[in-house]
C-alpha cells in the first residue's frame, strides 16, 4: 500500500511585482470563505477599489522580504516537504498552495496518477478557520479524489511542546515585560456564525502558558493582526496594543505568532518591521520576534508523525 502526503499553505504571488500581487489578491479575495459578502456587492469593491490601491503597496512589502529563490513562504514550505520526504522514504510527499501554484487540484491529480492508495492532506494551519482550512477542504472535495484531511492540530501535545520550546528558548522574565501571542485575525462576525478559530487560538495560548512556567496572565497578551477592511475583527489588535504597552510601562516585548508555520509577509514585514517601528515610536525599548518553525527538523518530524498517525487511525477504523 502506497501512502502520500500533501501539505498545503496559503499561497504567495509568483513574483514581487504589482501585476503578480494583483493576480494573487484577486483569487485570494474572491474566495467566499475569506470574504463572506454577496458577489454582486463585493466584486465591484474588490476590482475598482481594493486591487488598484492595495496591489502596488503589497508589492513593495513583498520586495522587502523576497529572497533570491523566491518567496520565503514558498521556500520554507518546499523545504518542509523535502524534510518530511526524507523522514518518510516509502511515502510520496508533495506540497500545494490554496491560492497560486502549485495548486491543490493539480497536485492531487498527480498523486492519483502515480497510483497511491492513501492521500493525506495536511493544511499547515494549527487552528481551524473557514477562512483557511475550509477553503482547502472545499478544493480537495471538488476534485472528487478520496483523501484524509487533518483539519487542525492545535491540541496535539507535540505541537504544543514545540511551540513552548521555541518561546522558552527566548523568553526571559528578567529581560522582557510582556509576551504578545499574535494570531492572524478574522472578522468577528465569522466567529458569531460558528467559526471555532477564536476558541482554538485561546486554547493554544492557554496551553502555551501552562508549558512555560514563567508565563502567566499578567505577562502574556493574546492579540490579532492583519486586519483588512472596515468590519470589526477579533480584538485586541496588534498595532494599538504595541502603542499602548509603553504607556503602561511595558517597554520590552517578545512576540510569537503561532498561526504561522513558516515566515511570510505577515511575520517578516508586518510583525518584524512595522511592529518594531510602531513599538519604538511609542517609546518601546526592546522588541524581539520568535521565528516561525521554518526549516526546523523537529517540526517536519511532527508533521510526518501527524500523517502516519492519520493513516494508522484510518486503518484501525476499517478493521
Amino acid at each position: 500500500m502506497k501512502n502520500s502526503l500533501l501539505i498545503v499553505n496559503l499561497g504567495t504571488p509568483a513574483e514581487p511585482t504589482t501585476q503578480a500581487v494583483k493576480q494573487y489578491l484577486k483569487v485570494f479575495l474572491s474566495d467566499p470563505n475569506v470574504i463572506q459578502m454577496p458577489k454582486w456587492l463585493w466584486q465591484p469593491i474588490l476590482n475598482h477599489i481594493i486591487l488598484p490601491t492595495r496591489s502596488w503597496r503589497s508589492a513593495t512589502f513583498y520586495q522587502h522580504v523576497w529572497q533570491p529563490l523566491g518567496s520565503p513562504l514558498m521556500q520554507y514550505t518546499q523545504l518542509q516537504a523535502q524534510q518530511i520526504q526524507a523522514l518518510l522514504p516509502d511515502w510520496q510527499v508533495s506540497y500545494a498552495m490554496t491560492y497560486g501554484q502549485p495548486s491543490i487540484a493539480g497536485e492531487l491529480h498527480k498523486l492519483q496518477n502515480a497510483g497511491v492508495d492513501n492521500i493525506v492532506v495536511l493544511p499547515l494551519f494549527p487552528q481551524y478557520s473557514t477562512t483557511t482550512t475550509k477553503s482547502i477542504v472545499d478544493q480537495v472535495e471538488a476534485t472528487g479524489i478520496p483523501t484524509q484531511i487533518i483539519t487542525d492540530f492545535y491540541q496535539h501535545e507535540r505541537y504544543q511542546q514545540l511551540l513552548a520550546k521555541t518561546v522558552a528558548n527566548q523568553w526571559d522574565p528578567d529581560k522582557y515585560d510582556q509576551l504578545l501571542v499574535s494570531y492572524h485575525g478574522i472578522p468577528s462576525s465569522y466567529v458569531r456564525k460558528g467559526d471555532p478559530y477564536l476558541q482554538q487560538c485561546t486554547d493554544t495560548t492557554t496551553n502555551l502558558m501552562s508549558l512555560v512556567p514563567s508565563l502567566n496572565r499578567d505577562n502574556v497578551t493574546q492579540v490579532f493582526q492583519s486586519k483588512f477592511g472596515p468590519m470589526p475583527w477579533l480584538k485586541p489588535y496588534l498595532r494599538p496594543t504595541l502603542q499602548q504597552l509603553p504607556v503602561l510601562g511595558k517597554r520590552r516585548v517578545l512576540i510569537v505568532a503561532p498561526s504561522f508555520m513558516a515566515d511570510c509577509l505577515e511575520t517578516l514585514e508586518e510583525i518584524s518591521v512595522q511592529g518594531y517601528q510602531t513599538f519604538g515610536s511609542a517609546g518601546g525599548e526592546l522588541y524581539d520576534v520568535v521565528p516561525s518553525f521554518n526549516d526546523s527538523t523537529d517540526f517536519s518530524s511532527f508533521l510526518a508523525q501527524l500523517a502516519t498517525d492519520e493513516v494508522t487511525h484510518d486503518c484501525e477504523k476499517s478493521l
